[in-house]
């Protein structure tokens, strides 16, 4: 494997390193997502961006405690994986998933941590679950599209649960939109949905999640990003307005 560097980006760097997701520091997106990682930075979230020699950026993950993890799940005492991802198809299969998994793993053993677990789909925005099982992870829950994974190295310790959010769906009237700036891509989600509801005559109810304990508490799987119509989920992740378009036909029973 080549000579790499490992980067964790802090409120004193983001600027220089950015957030490996949103390059441009004067979009909205990237804004947002700093205030976000700011606050949660000091809760004892870590955003790590893996670089080759020629300081290219290969890949991220970011991971926090459980009991602080913008997805509905709770636990105490494990690292709780919030996303990971290795850029190009050309850097896949080269085992940097895995430095990225270890780099999160060795993090919750130095603060004597039980474990470290995961969220996974085969659906969008969200690994799937082959490198963490290859890795030792079990699947200790499923529910709908998702998987929780979990590594576990103190076998008496409490295993983290899923929230049900599905319960919490009911609680939408009309047609809303909540979302969290814990992925820099949902600002302008949030902006091109709104345009196209007017467009459409639409009275889109728009709430931005503003705590981790909102955030447990979210109507999805993903958490951070849920749009619902009179109590159904439609989404759970980033969407286009090209998407939100078709979406609207279709509930609209527009030809």
């Amino acid at each position: 494997m080549e000579t790499l560097k490992l980067i964790e980006v802090t409120p004193q760097n983001v600027y220089e390193q950015t957030l490996f997701c949103i390059k441009d520091i004067k979009s909205p997106g990237f804004e947002s997502k700093r205030k976000w990682f700011e606050k949660r930075y000091n809760e004892g979230l870590k955003l790590k961006i893996l670089k080759n020699h020629q300081d290219k950026m290969i890949g991220f993950i970011e991971y926090t405690p459980v009991s602080k993890a913008w997805r509905p799940i709770k636990g105490d005492n494990f690292m709780f994986i919030h996303c990971m991802y290795v850029y190009s198809k050309k850097d896949r299969n080269k085992g940097y998933g895995t430095l990225l998994v270890d780099v999160a793993e060795q993090a919750a053993k130095a603060l004597d941590m039980s474990g470290l677990c995961v969220m996974t789909s085969k659906g969008s925005w969200m690994a799937n679950k082959s490198i963490f099982e290859h890795l030792g992870f079990e699947v200790t829950e499923t529910k709908d599209r998702f998987e929780l994974m979990v590594k576990q190295w103190d076998d008496m310790a409490a295993c983290p649960e899923l929230i049900d959010w599905t319960s919490r769906q009911q609680d939408y009237d009309g047609w809303n939109l909540v979302y969290a700036d814990q992925c820099p891509w949902h600002e302008k989600s949030a902006f091109d949905l709104l345009n196209t509801a007017m467009d459409f005559g639409i009275d889109l109810k728009i709430k931005k999640i503003a705590s981790v304990e909102e955030a447990k508490q979210a109507p999805s799987g993903f958490g951070v990003f849920n749009l619902l119509h009179n109590g159904k989920l439609l989404e759970d992740h980033y969407i286009s307005a090209t998407r939100f378009k078709n979406i609207l036909r279709e509930e609209l029973k527009i030809q």
